[in-house]
């Protein structure tokens, strides 16, 4: 296990170095994406026809393709305020469960070339295969920790797709020294899997 500061963009190389149990501060942009912003890229880009999509949509799209290429997604739905200049500011920042994204995730992994995901609790087996494939992690963010992480979003440069509501929006953040540790590596190994197996085991000793 070590320590590693990365700056988004990060390389494929950069992510193969990382193990589970490594601790890592992000510093760059990254992008929020919750359940409606995965449901709007598959259904409308990744499996639909973008022809067939509004002009501001492909706008979105081609937005969100540039700054996830070698990029990080951040399961999170902000708790937002905005200031008299009419910018924004994260008030709450704190990762949402990844695993309802799970049928997305190796999909957007693979057309937008991500690098990391952040969230809490993990994701399954079909993700960590396209992270083994593709070159990309899972960083677990510290869940019941939403304000500490807030002090990590420096400025909110952007934000797409407000019609989808203010927690599943596209919000494009500059972070500083965000706190993550790596469960999840580009190596197959999971320590959410070890987990999950440590418990069943322990279930069926208990129920003999």
């Amino acid at each position: 296990m070590a320590t590693y500061k990365l700056t988004v963009p990060i390389s494929e190389e950069e992510i193969r170095k990382l193990t589970v149990g490594d601790q890592v501060l992000l510093n760059g942009v990254i992008v929020t994406g919750r359940d409606a912003a995965h449901k709007f890229l598959m259904e409308n880009f990744i499996h639909g026809d973008p022809s067939k999509a509004s002009a501001e949509d492909r706008k979105v799209y081609e937005r969100i393709k540039e700054l996830l290429k070698d990029g990080v997604l951040y399961h999170c739905g902000p708790i937002v305020g905005k200031k008299e200049d009419g910018s924004y500011y994260f008030v709450a920042a704190g990762p949402t469960t990844s695993i309802r994204e799970e049928p997305y995730e190796a999909e957007v992994i693979e057309h937008f070339g991500l690098r990391g995901i952040i969230g809490k609790g993990g994701m399954g087996a079909k993700t960590l295969e396209a992270m083994k494939k593709f070159g990309a992690v899972y960083f677990h963010a510290v869940g019941g920790a939403a304000s500490l992480i807030a002090n990590s979003v420096k400025e909110v440069l952007e934000v797409h797709k407000l019609d989808l509501g203010v927690p599943e929006a596209f919000w494009v953040i500059r972070v500083e020294d965000f706190p993550v540790v790596v469960t999840m590596d580009s190596h197959g190994n999971s320590m959410h899997t070890f987990v999950e197996e440590e418990s069943k085991k322990k279930l069926e000793a208990l129920l003999g």
